[in-house]
Order: structure tokens, then sequence, then C-alpha cells
């Protein structure tokens, strides 16, 4: 155990097992603490609305995501409760910054401004925590969840088949000098990341059906992180220097 802890904040469930749920065992394994925030529940995540209306749809994916974090060793979750889609609309930094404050992190992972994927709800998830961290003057270090070109070469034609990146014209791209975390995962590990994503079976079982188990197994097997950049009081963003641990 080394006594520090991990804060994840995310939007959506299941963004917390596809971008970090390597880096929540790794805290768990030495019996450190990992706490989860999420905005929201998802209600609107499906294609298929008259089966899944929005209130039974968030409480399907509210048991999914208690479900993937227990896989790994996660039973700290705090729900914000913003509607799915609407968290450019709202701000969630004061309820992120009381939380922080509570908390007492020695790391804070989520989105880099860009939102991995353009999601507004991530990309807004993003911010809330940036400015919450600024803040409370929290000495936690930031990191965001990133891809290094390596990944995007290796995974280019899967990603060109599904349209991952279709409303993400620029998706992250960090070289490996700027990487300052990663977490590589393979045996019985990367069997606890795939059983965090086989719990949320509403939003990955479709998506994993269409991958191919194996390619679906590989393709997140790795996750990235790079650290934030702190804001002066002239709002000019300056580089943030964190050790890899």
């Amino acid at each position: 155990m080394s006594g520090r802890t991990l804060l994840g904040v995310w939007a959506h469930p299941d963004d917390e097992a596809y971008l970090s749920a390597g880096l929540m065992l790794e805290f768990t394994s030495r019996g450190d603490r990992v706490v989860v925030i999420t905005a929201t529940l998802g209600e609107h995540g499906t294609d298929l609305p008259e089966t899944w209306p929005p209130a039974a749809l968030a409480a399907h994916r509210r048991e999914e995501l208690r479900e993937s974090l227990a896989a790994v060793g996660v039973h700290e979750l705090h729900l914000l409760g913003f509607e799915d889609g609407r968290c450019h609309a709202e701000d969630g930094t004061d309820a992120i910054a009381a939380h922080i404050a509570s908390v007492r992190p020695d790391v804070i992972v989520t989105f880099g401004p860009d939102g991995m994927t353009g999601h507004s709800d991530h990309r807004a998830v993003s911010a809330w925590t940036t400015d919450a961290w600024i803040a409370t003057g929290c000495t936690a270090e930031l990191w965001y969840a990133t891809l290094t070109p390596e990944f995007h070469a290796r995974w280019h034609d899967l990603h060109t088949e599904i349209g991952l990146w279709t409303d993400q014209p620029a998706p992250p791209r960090t070289g490996t000098d700027e990487i300052c975390h990663a977490v590589v995962l393979t045996g019985r590990l990367l069997d606890r990341k795939m059983a965090a994503l086989a719990a949320h079976r509403s939003q990955t079982a479709p998506l994993a059906a269409m991958v191919g188990a194996t390619r679906y197994r590989d393709w997140w097997s790795t996750e990235t992180f790079r650290a934030a950049a702190v804001r002066s009081r002239a709002d000019t963003w300056h580089d943030l220097e964190v050790v890899s641990s």
C-alpha cells in the first residue's frame, strides 16, 4: 500500500472502464483508494428509446457501473445527476470541487479538453474538473487520458471501420515523450479490465461483437495519460511537469 488516492471524473458509465480500468487496478492492487465521480447516467445512450426509456436505462446503467467498478476493486462512487447530453449547458465545477476537498486525492484523472471522442459531455467534464482543480488549489497531479501516435497507427483500420472519430476530427495524439504515465495490461489484469467493460453490457456488448473478441481485448489494453497544464493569473497555459510513478 502506497497510501495514495486516485480520483476519476467521467461523464458517462463506461468512460471510466475504457480509459482508466487499468489505472484503477494499479491503485487497488496496491491496496490504495480509488474514488469515481460520474456526471450522468447516460440515460439517452440507446438506439431503442421505446425499449429503454430514460428512467429505466439510467437505473440499469447505474447497476452496470457499480458492477464494473467492483470488477476492478472500486466501491466509492459519486453520481452528480446531470442529464445525459446536456453537460455543456450546465456547470458541475462546484460539485467536483467539493468532492476534491473531501477526497483529497493524490492523482485526478479525466478527459483532456479534447473530450477524447469530442463528445460535448466529455469536454464539459474536462473543463469542470480542471477548473475545480485550480479553484481548490489542489496539489494532486491532474492527468488527462490520451492516445499515442502508435495507438492510432495500429488501430487506424478498426477506427475507420467503426467510425470512431466521426465527431472528433482531431483526436488526442500525444508523443511518447510527453506521456506522464502508461498502463499496459496483460493476463489476469487484462481479464479484469475486460470484465469491467463487459459489465457495461448495454453499451459494450454490440461493439465487442462487431469488433471481435480478440481485437476488442487488445484494443484498449494500454492506457496512456498526459499531465494537465496549469493556468496562470494571466489566463495563459503552461506545461506542468509530472514524473511518472
